[in-house]
């Protein structure tokens, strides 16, 4: 069977296109027996993204008609740049409010101006993230650690729910910071208006009910449906109780957010932040999701299908989006397929945008305020805090830390803090790892901690160390200082020094310099320094840099057994 030359460059063209843009070779591939799933699941799904949407539309200090919006954009994005066909994308909890802190202030109560922002701030958050997506920057995500990560959405939750009290009461505050809102909040109970209260706290208990018995079951919806016919019912807009009111029908057209220069700064670092986020968010929750059905992540093209996601909502009088676990549960348990259930659920919320925009005219601002405190109450995770402090004291420490800074300090400031506490904790980690004093025992064989293993002998004349890291310009002076300080503990100085080298994996010109002048001290004193089991590329470093030139090349080692012989037989010799 012969090819044709020109087929060739087609398919490459085809491929490229496809790699590229997922969509495409999903559109090719489809098959008729998978439709009846996306559909339904499409349709499940657009009934959590109505009420959602404009809930954490409000919770970003913008319209809630903005929310949807933003979510009908990133869906259609995502399907055609998108590589996985369960993800869903959306406005999210953790960022709405990192939005408000950044826009509100500068916005000044201009609400056109707000949408521009945060126009911009999807198009720079897009910009990084897709970026990061086509410079294989993928793992940026680990700037953030887990616990940082725990704290920093627990101080979400914390700020989130606050924030929303005065809309569950029906009440109004002025008053800025976590505990005097909350202050103001207390002192101004008197002015609940209890059918707002009442119709809040039917949906939020609604909302928390289904997750905790029925978590299979659409409960937003239910609470929502709930809500808007008790408004009905009982008239509460007649009796004080905020409501939605008609959408505005249509869509908006493509236009770029214009915005003053000057505020782009600003802008910038908080989509920094944000992208470390939008990143961790998608590569984790798309890797746990295609673990479950054994397939393979894609993540550097996750990262360009939310870069495409947030750059087209900018376009579109949108704000920044992450990825969803809950909504991607809600679509895989549904039956989702492909991508295409993400175009049906986008589809359903458009067709409700152009013809029925008067649709949830009747839903009280109290409902979206339960909506948004379940969310945050789901982003305080209680178990993997008391986790971090049963099993590593250190890291709870970070967490707290994280959540005080978030709650107390600033939400965009919290960000800046969690990501500098990550940054030390790796450095601090990095700067002095682990080291063990090693000994034998007779029962195991080879060389063990003496600290976990008090009843290792150790060899007269022989102190044998391990040092769990690389040595470097922070650590060098620190790993010095540890052989001179177990040399003066000896009982009687030391013949050699033998570090057991094999979790080495780095020595700098800074450490290399060290060694050399610690190696030419400790010849001084009668002792030289001994490596074991060096890793190649670590001894081909210090080949290059000339330390075979002051130490000795007979004093490295395949193995510690081997060293441990050749250090007994040098003692033997010189003793006779």
């Amino acid at each position: 069977m012969t090819t044709n030359a020109a087929e060739v460059p087609t398919k490459s063209i085809i491929n490229t296109a496809e790699r590229w843009m997922p969509g495409l070779r999903v559109a090719r591939t489809y098959q008729r027996t998978w439709l009846p799933r996306d559909l339904i699941a499409g349709l499940v799904l657009s009934s959590l993204l109505v009420p959602q949407g404009m809930a954490y539309a409000e919770l970003a200090g913008l319209p809630p008609i903005t929310g949807l919006y933003t979510t009908v954009i990133c869906l259609l994005a995502y399907a055609a740049f998108g590589p996985s066909p369960y993800l869903v994308l959306g406005p999210d909890s953790s960022l709405g409010p990192m939005i408000a802190a950044a826009i509100l202030p500068l916005a000044a109560g201009d609400e056109a101006y707000a949408i521009a922002l945060a126009g911009m701030l999807a198009l720079m958050v897009g910009a990084i993230c897709a970026g990061a997506g086509l410079a294989r920057l993928g793992f940026v995500a680990d700037l953030i650690s887990k616990p940082v990560r725990i704290g920093y959405l627990a101080g979400l939750a914390i700020t989130i729910f606050v924030g929303q009290l005065p809309k569950l009461f029906g009440i109004s505050v002025d008053a800025d910071g976590l505990l005097r809102e909350f202050a103001a909040v207390l002192t101004s109970l008197e002015q609940t208006n209890p059918w707002t209260l009442a119709v809040g706290l039917m949906t939020l208990a609604i909302i928390l009910l289904m997750r905790r018995f029925a978590p299979r079951l659409p409960g937003i919806l239910f609470a929502v449906v709930g809500a808007i016919t008790v408004t009905v019912i009982f008239d509460l807009g007649a009796r004080g109780v905020d409501l939605i009111g008609v959408l505005p029908q249509g869509f908006p057209s493509l236009a770029f957010p214009a915005i003053s220069p000057g505020d782009i700064p600003l802008l910038l670092a908080t989509a920094v932040g944000m992208s470390l986020l939008a990143i961790g968010d998608t590569i984790s929750t798309s890797t746990g999701f295609a673990a479950r059905r054994g397939d393979e992540v894609d993540g550097n093209q996750e990262l360009v299908g939310i870069g495409s996601a947030n750059l087209l909502a900018g376009l579109f009088q949108g704000f920044p989006i992450s990825t969803s676990g809950s909504r991607t549960a809600v679509a895989e348990q549904s039956g989702a397929k492909t991508q295409l259930t993400g175009v049906v659920a986008a589809l359903v919320v458009l067709s409700m945008l152009l013809f029925v925009p008067g649709l949830v005219r009747n839903m009280p601002q109290a409902a979206l305020a339960a909506i948004i405190i379940a969310a945050a109450m789901s982003l305080f995770d209680l178990a993997a805090l008391r986790h971090l402090w049963k099993v590593r004291r250190s890291e709870f420490v970070l967490a707290l830390v994280s959540i005080l800074g978030v709650a107390f300090v600033g939400v965009l400031e919290g960000i800046i803090i969690a990501v500098v506490l990550s940054i030390i904790q790796f450095f601090n980690r990095a700067w002095k790892p682990h080291y063990a004093v090693l000994g034998k025992t007779a029962e195991i064989a080879g060389y063990h901690d003496i600290e976990r293993y008090p009843e290792a002998a150790q060899t007269p004349g022989l102190i044998m160390l391990r040092w769990d890291g690389p040595i470097f310009f922070a650590n060098a002076n620190l790993f010095r200082d540890l052989i001179r300080g177990r040399i003066a503990a000896a009982d009687a100085p030391p013949h050699w020094v033998l570090i057991a080298a094999e979790p080495i994996t780095d020595v700098d010109t800074t450490a290399a310099d060290m060694l050399v002048d610690l190696d030419l001290e400790l010849n001084a004193a009668g002792i030289h320094l001994v490596f074991a089991e060096l890793k190649d590329y670590t001894r081909d470093k210090i080949v290059s840099y000339g330390l075979l030139d002051t130490i000795d090349n007979r004093h490295f080692y395949p193995t510690l057994e081997v060293a441990a012989e050749e250090f007994h037989r040098e003692v033997r010799d010189a003793g006779t």
